[in-house]
């Protein structure tokens, strides 16, 4: 079968030949495969691209090394929590934070488009969440730092691609690499999010990963509704928000403090000030189901939605 290269495919190629550095032929492979055409007559080619990217990949990081340079990047912390998406190649990660935060990631059909961390803030209800896109995870190349910005987060939004026939071999991939990187999922909280539900065959394949992904981390399809889906992540990080309030004055509800399920008052008051861990005497509760202004000690475990007057001595 004729390959019938596209005008933009060989205008990239032809940029490739003539290019003087090792990030301008990145970027004209990029290009390539973004532009060749998907079918048989290809399949050889776009092997033959996949591998030149990976040497290219593995040339830049060598040059970044022997110049005394190694790339690091540390994602300060906003909002609640901070999730690090992570996904093989074209997974839809970059389109996904695009569509949950203010965040404008590039976003293109040829993977690679994601090079540094990029951090977006999304808002459920009155909790803010931060959620970092990183570059993707694939057995070609893989940006070193991106381990150790996993390894910082709060949790984990796994992105898998359900529209892809190989989604198990890429979801391996993946593993072995975090796992060669010296990161544990186990020890992580992990949400593996099916993306691209629109495809032939999505259900299909997403019935298998969750059959074989399901007594490790739980599998949900990302909801095209933004809000059904914010509220999936909220009620996956296992939190509950607390608000507080000084006596005589009523509650702020616009900024809640956000604990672990299982939190205790003392928790809450730790959070509020250092002071209150030595001193608080008590706390009065308003709370679903309990009459106002009810008397708690330290050790009371707090719910989603209460509010607390804390009382030191």
């Amino acid at each position: 079968m004729p390959a019938n290269l596209t005008p933009q495919y060989m205008e990239a190629e032809r940029r490739f030949k003539e290019a003087g550095t090792v990030q301008e032929k990145i970027a004209a492979v990029e290009e390539m495969m973004a532009t060749i055409p998907r079918h048989k007559g290809t399949e050889k080619l776009q092997a033959e691209l996949k591998k030149k990217m990976s040497a290219l990949r593995k040339e830049s990081e060598t040059q970044k090394k022997s110049g005394g340079r190694r790339e690091f990047f540390v994602v300060d912390r906003e909002g609640a929590r901070q999730l690090a998406i992570v996904g093989a190649p074209n997974a839809g990660k970059s389109q996904m934070l695009r569509d949950l935060t203010n965040a404008t990631p590039e976003v293109a059909e040829y993977p690679y488009t994601t090079r540094t961390p990029i951090p977006g803030m999304m808002v459920f209800e009155n909790v803010r969440l931060q959620l970092v896109d990183l570059p993707p995870i694939s057995p070609e190349y893989t940006e070193s730092w991106v381990a150790q910005v996993i390894r910082n987060a709060d949790a984990v939004l796994w992105i898998v691609d359900i529209s892809d026939d190989d989604v198990l071999e890429r979801l391996d991939e993946t593993q072995n690499w975090l796992a060669n990187a010296k990161v544990d999922l186990g020890k992580m909280k992990v949400l593996m999010v099916g993306n691209k539900t629109d495809a032939v065959g999505s259900d299909e394949r997403a019935s298998i990963v969750r059959e074989i992904y399901q007594e490790r981390f739980p599998f949900v399809l990302r909801s095209s509704k933004a809000e059904e889906f914010k509220k999936i992540v909220y009620d996956f990080l296992d939190v509950v928000r607390v608000y507080t309030k000084a006596p005589g004055k009523k509650p702020d509800f616009n900024d809640p403090y956000v604990v672990p399920r299982g939190s205790t008052v003392l928790d809450v008051a730790e959070k509020v000030h250092r002071d209150f861990v030595e001193n608080l005497k008590y706390a009065r509760l308003w709370s679903s189901g309990k009459p106002e202004g009810i008397m708690v000690p330290r050790d009371f475990v707090i719910n989603e939605g209460d509010v607390l007057e804390l009382h030191s001595s």
